[in-house]
């Protein structure tokens, strides 16, 4: 079993070199957007429906090498199956396969088929990157131009798993808002800067779209790219540290199976705040983060279904609250109230009512 990951690396380009790689991306680009005209007018999604609608065309109006071809093709069509609202590509990225990109680990360079031809670039890395791609020969990889100006290789390599040990301890782990996430070990992720984070972006946001102008619309771009970068960069860190602990401790990560939460929650009556708030709730991304860090490092990770989870005493098993009691048909009486059931969560306490154990609602869950 293997995991793939991306290790980034920075390219030494000469200036002379620098007006090729821009020429090779915008013809890539201008290829994806071809494409994507001919898929939507056709109604295709089939990579070889559209490599035949396509490939000759698209060769002779760029002059990009067919493997370039080839791979712009599958990026359409990865994208149209993705979401149906691509508008436009620019020319920012291209991807790379074994033909067009090579690594060469001796002396640390980047072989790339440009649209001219065949260029070595040397990689400026550190250790961190060399470790990674030791003992590697990785196959794609893809080539991206930042908005700095600079230049950078992502190259995917294959990293071979460690089977998970089955382990009697487990680490559970509760999601949410007040606390992105929460272990049985008491040990927690204040949600309050994220949220903070999230309510100034979103007050920027309706500031700035009131305006409808070109500089508007180029930072709300910026806003959603920063937006994005911090909570990827935080749910990194608490992915980090969960797997990290239940490595240290032999343990299995226990997740509660959230799938389709937004669409049970949006069908729900609530405010356009709450709706925003739950709709920008990362969960997913923390689990796929943790999924593949848990897969390099040997961790189980086991998803249960969240019913009741939040509801049971973690001393005694009992399930709250308990269910209305009405009073029997002979037993009714005027002005006699039917039986509720007892509170087991007051903020962040919980307290049973069957054995009176009190603890932080989140490290039980």
């Amino acid at each position: 079993m293997t995991q793939t990951i991306t290790v980034s690396c920075k390219l030494q380009v000469q200036p002379n070199i620098a007006p090729e790689i821009d020429k090779t991306l915008e013809k890539f680009a201008q290829a994806c957007n071809h494409i994507l005209d001919t898929a939507l007018m056709e109604n295709v999604t089939n990579t070889t429906k559209l490599h035949h609608l396509t490939y000759k065309e698209v060769r002779g109006a760029t002059g990009l090498k067919a493997n370039h071809v080839c791979q712009a093709i599958r990026r359409v069509v990865g994208n149209l199956k993705a979401t149906y609202k691509i508008k436009q590509f620019r020319p920012t990225s291209i991807a790379l396969d074994a033909r067009t990109f090579k690594y060469e680990e001796e002396n640390q360079i980047v072989g790339i088929t440009l649209i001219g031809g065949r260029k070595k670039f040397n990689l400026s890395i550190g250790n961190y990157q060399r470790g990674l791609l030791k003992g590697h020969i990785p196959t794609s990889a893809t080539l991206v131009k930042r908005k700095n100006g600079d230049y950078y290789i992502q190259i995917a390599v294959n990293i071979p798993t460690q089977p998970p040990g089955k382990t009697p301890r487990t680490i559970g782990v509760d999601l949410g808002r007040r606390s992105i996430a929460a272990t049985s070990t008491e040990k927690t992720w204040n949600g309050e800067k994220l949220n903070q984070t999230r309510d100034r972006y979103s007050r920027v946001r309706a500031n700035v779209q009131s305006k409808c102008t070109k500089s508007s619309k180029r930072l709300l771009r910026r806003l959603s790219g920063r937006e994005r970068r911090f909570q990827s960069w935080l749910n990194h860190n608490i992915a980090k540290e969960l797997v990290t602990e239940a490595k240290n401790t032999k343990s299995a990560l226990a997740f509660e199976d959230l799938k389709g939460i937004r669409q049970s929650l949006n069908k729900k009556p609530r405010s356009k705040k709450e709706r925003r708030k739950t709709n920008n709730w990362a969960f997913y991304q923390l689990k796929e983060y943790v999924l593949y860090k848990a897969a390099i490092a040997g961790v189980e990770v086991v998803f249960v279904p969240p019913a009741y989870t939040s509801q049971t005493c973690a001393r005694c098993h009992h399930v709250h609250p308990e269910k209305a009691v009405r009073p029997r048909v002979g037993e009714r009486r005027k002005g006699t109230r039917t039986k509720t059931g007892k509170s087991y969560r007051r903020g962040e306490q919980f307290k049973c009512g069957h054995c009176g154990w009190k603890h932080n609602a989140d490290y039980i869950e």
